[in-house]
């Protein structure tokens, strides 16, 4: 038996749907962003320094929001065998100065790399990162209005006593 299960046809319809897709972004917008997570580091790195520069209780919000960026490093580095703190380290050292945005994971490297990636072509198309982060924002902001709801009911239980508080009293 020389056939193709149904899993890896499942995997090669996948792979031919996601490359078509691709096509579909990239042929309405060319514009395209640094890869290997370069874009979320920045991203990190900016919104940290901005909740910094926030008063009160806000910048708590933003730096959680920072902190969100840095799941997709975390993932890429633990998916590829890496030590995800290690990685993180080396991004945020290779973002230091305002032209350093470009950084990202070298995945080819055997141990926490980064390597330039404009240079080295390794790019994601804008519109899905910015539809990612949008849907991502929603669902967060969902979450937290039905959060607020919940927390604004009354707890359920019995109703007090009208009149009498204690009914030993009698």
């Amino acid at each position: 038996k020389h056939g193709i299960n149904a899993e890896y046809g499942d995997d090669i319809e996948r792979a031919i749907d996601d490359g078509v897709n691709s096509v579909k972004i990239v042929t309405r917008d060319q514009r395209c962003l640094p890869g290997a997570c370069a874009t979320e580091i920045e991203l990190a790195k900016q919104l940290m320094q901005y909740g910094e520069q926030t008063a009160g209780m806000e910048q708590y919000a933003i730096k959680k929001f920072a902190e969100a960026f840095e799941v997709f490093p975390k993932v890429l580095a633990e998916n590829t065998g890496l030590k995800a703190n290690e990685v993180l380290a080396k991004m945020y050292n290779a973002h230091q100065g305002p032209e350093d945005i470009n950084y990202g994971l070298n995945l080819e490297a055997d141990t926490p790399e980064v390597m330039d990636c404009m240079e080295r072509r390794v790019l994601d198309p804008f519109l899905t990162k910015h539809w990612g982060i949008k849907f991502a924002v929603n669902a967060a902001n969902t979450v937290l209005v039905v959060d607020q709801i919940i927390m604004a009911k009354q707890a359920g239980g019995p109703k007090p006593r009208q009149g009498k508080a204690d009914p030993d009293d009698e």
